[in-house]
């Protein structure tokens, strides 16, 4: 599926050099948000936030300044999707494959995760966020699970948007571990292999209450999915934008969310024909 035309001047160009200093919240863009009729916007976006080590490379940066620069395309996106009445928004942070990259890219990216959850919790708490983990424990950093359950635990009352941090996550692990619950059952005798419905089967999915993918966006151009949210993408609209992540703002998702509006959702079935008499 292609684009919507959303190429437009890097954020961080005009953001400040310290991406931890204050940034316009929702409700204070210098325009508002677009309006949208009911059913209009997608109840659940996720964003695979790709293209920070290209962007740092085009400036000649090290591949971690691309990471830096996206926490800032983070919180104004964020932002935007408060504003716009998106409920839930999932984002891509880790993967179960990102451990293949280099030990020093690996070590900056978790020390910075934990930073970024203990300086941006109390800011989201007061936008109405309430922050979620998805994905496996093992071999993730201590303090990350650490500053995950913090965060959580610290914005599980707000209601206004689920920020669901996907962190050490893959796709297939997830349907994996899911499958692993169902077999425990079925050898325990609590469950009858005749009782695994896709229904049964969505139950044991990390967040099981989290509805399924309404509009995924991918930036920087690729054109893949790479293991992300498997199940819940089934029916999901796909995006694929060229803009690189830091470069991703507010404006960039609402494009995105007014291109949605325009597409007709079939969930597998057919346009109504015209009868000809």
């Amino acid at each position: 599926m292609t684009s919507p035309s959303v190429s437009r001047p890097c954020p961080m160009d005009r953001a400040p050099a310290d991406p931890s200093a204050p940034l316009l919240g929702p409700g204070q863009w210098h325009r508002a948000a677009p309006h949208f009729a009911k059913g209009e916007v997608p109840g659940h976006v996720a964003l695979v936030m790709d293209g920070n080590g290209r962007w740092a490379n085009e400036r000649g940066l090290a591949r971690t300044e691309g990471h830096r620069a996206g926490e800032y395309a983070l919180m104004d996106t964020i932002a935007g999707a408060i504003d716009a009445g998106v409920r839930h928004l999932s984002v891509y942070t880790f993967s179960t494959e990102n451990w293949k990259r280099s030990p020093s890219e690996v070590r900056f990216i978790m020390s910075y995760a934990t930073d970024v959850l203990a300086r941006r919790t109390d800011q989201l708490r007061e936008w109405g966020v309430h922050v979620r983990w998805s994905g496996r424990e093992p071999r993730l950093w201590k303090s990350v699970v650490n500053a995950l359950r913090r965060a959580d635990e610290a914005t599980r009352h707000n209601t206004t948007l689920d920020l669901v941090m996907c962190v050490n996550y893959g796709g297939r692990a997830e349907i994996a571990d899911a499958a692993r619950d169902l077999a425990r059952q079925v050898a325990a005798g609590r469950l009858k292999p005749d009782g695994i419905t896709e229904r049964s089967f969505a139950r044991h999915l990390y967040l099981p209450d989290v509805p399924d993918v309404d509009l995924m966006i991918r930036t920087s151009g690729e054109q893949r999915i790479s293991n992300y949210l498997l199940w819940q993408l089934a029916y999901a609209e796909m995006m694929f934008v060229d803009t690189p992540w830091p470069a991703f703002d507010r404006e960039h998702l609402w494009d995105c969310l007014l291109a949605y509006a325009g597409r007709e959702r079939r969930f597998g079935g057919a346009v109504d024909a015209v009868v000809e008499r």
